[in-house]
């Protein structure tokens, strides 16, 4: 349990990326070709590397950094940020 207390998820929906991190839940536009982020490679305090699987493309490795949403949606980024050990891919439903 202490596990999923200190996970966030990522994950897509149409034209959006949606980062989860407990109640938190923040969406941000991506290309409407993503089909579905595959693999976290790397969590770096508010940066991602990812294996994402585009439209009609190979897989490919993609990078989100969080800092500048975060700030644009006027979070403590520091502290937000601190409590999230690792990323996980979440699979949504369409």
């Amino acid at each position: 349990m202490e596990e999923l207390k200190n996970s966030a998820f990522l994950s897509n929906l149409g034209n959006y990326s949606i980062f989860q991190f407990r109640e938190d839940t923040i969406r941000f536009m991506t290309s409407s070709r993503l089909e579905k982020y595959q693999k976290i490679v790397e969590w770096d305090n508010g940066y991602l590397v990812v294996l994402a699987k585009y439209k009609d493309l190979a897989e490919m490795e993609e990078y989100i950094d969080l800092v500048p949403i975060l700030e644009d949606l006027s979070y403590d980024v520091d502290s937000f940020l601190s409590n999230i050990k690792e990323v996980k891919i979440r699979e949504t439903t369409r």
